[in-house]
């Protein structure tokens, strides 16, 4: 490592090859806390690049404990975190509304590392069972629509890195891999970035793969679809943006979709929203983000996408498709 820390401190970067073996080397074992955390900061201090983002992505997909579900289709919805913007369990909650609109969904999701509450937060609140048997996880898409994907099981290798995040509390580099590395290799995958420098990235990431996917980087900063103003986004077939006008909605304020300051507050927004009685502005953005991921599986456009999600959402789906998820977990 101490080679490594060298090349990084004299503004050298690594080969996608040098790249996935650092991460190999960490899941191993082979580095010491303050050779890990140093190796984190340097990425703090300046952008990771296509081959070193590959690289790292390459080693965890290698290494992690693979689960395959590719007979249902399903589709990730996930965000890389890390834009600052504190809002409610969006893509989480969109998850569910898109499960209930027919379409299977794997979610790949962790604990809030720089935010209050992660996916895997309001999950565990909410009684959702975390397991890796691959016959829980069948079980749960085939009678829930969706499963849960707790980053920590399938991924061993970070076991090393998790602590050092936790204390570091700030994003890192891992915030950028997490939607690519589903255990599940989902071939479907909508994906939200925290800024546009890493929307390309993650285009020219994805174009070298099979993966059916869609990216999003809303303009003023959220790493997700937010209705606050326009939206990026890149897929198989172009590069738009996205107006709130496409989903035949008004632009809403930040303070509409602000999450809660404790995990339990955020589950309480999380179950209003699926109890329908959230409101107009949650609503419409929980709907744009699943109508997006049911547009993508569908090859659908995105307001069609939409009147999908909301039939979901008002008609209480994906309320069913959360309280069969419980169920299962009980």
């Amino acid at each position: 490592m101490k080679q490594i820390l060298n090349r990084l401190i004299n503004h050298d970067v690594l080969s996608k090859t040098d790249a996935k073996q650092v991460l190999v080397n960490i899941a191993k074992g082979d580095y010491n806390t303050s050779q890990i955390a140093a190796f984190l900061t340097v990425y703090m201090m300046r952008s990771v690049t296509v081959e070193e983002l590959e690289g790292f992505r390459d080693a965890l997909l290698e290494l992690c404990l693979a689960v395959d579900l590719s007979a249902y289709n399903p589709i990730d919805l996930c965000g890389t975190g890390g834009d600052g913007k504190d809002t409610f369990n969006i893509s989480t909650l969109s998850s569910f509304v898109t499960a209930g609109a027919g379409v299977k969904v794997t979610k790949h999701g962790n604990y809030g590392v720089s935010s209050t509450c992660g996916s895997s937060n309001v999950m565990e609140f909410l009684g959702i069972k975390f397991s890796s048997d691959p016959g829980f996880l069948e079980k749960s898409i085939d009678e829930a629509g969706i499963c849960v994907l707790h980053a920590p099981l399938f991924h061993p290798a970070m076991k090393n890195v998790a602590p050092i995040r936790r204390e570091l509390g700030v994003k890192t580099f891992f915030n950028m891999l997490g939607p690519m590395v589903n255990p599940a290799f989902p071939k479907n995958q909508m994906v939200g970035v925290f800024n546009l420098e890493l929307a390309r990235m993650y285009g020219y990431l994805y174009q070298k793969t099979d993966i059916n996917f869609t990216i999003l980087h809303a303009l003023d900063g959220y790493d997700e679809i937010s209705l606050t103003g326009n939206t990026k986004t890149i897929s198989n077939q172009s590069e738009t943006i996205l107006k709130p006008s496409d989903f035949g909605v008004e632009t809403i304020l930040q303070s509409d979709i602000v999450g809660g300051d404790t995990i339990e507050k955020s589950a309480q927004i999380f179950l209003n929203v699926l109890q329908g009685k959230g409101t107009i502005q949650q609503n419409n953005v929980v709907c744009a983000n699943a109508g997006m991921a049911i547009a993508t599986v569908k090859n659908i456009n995105p307001k069609e996408g939409f009147e999908l999600a909301k039939e979901s959402l008002i008609s209480g789906k994906g309320l069913v498709a959360l309280k069969k998820l419980q169920a299962l977990s009980a």
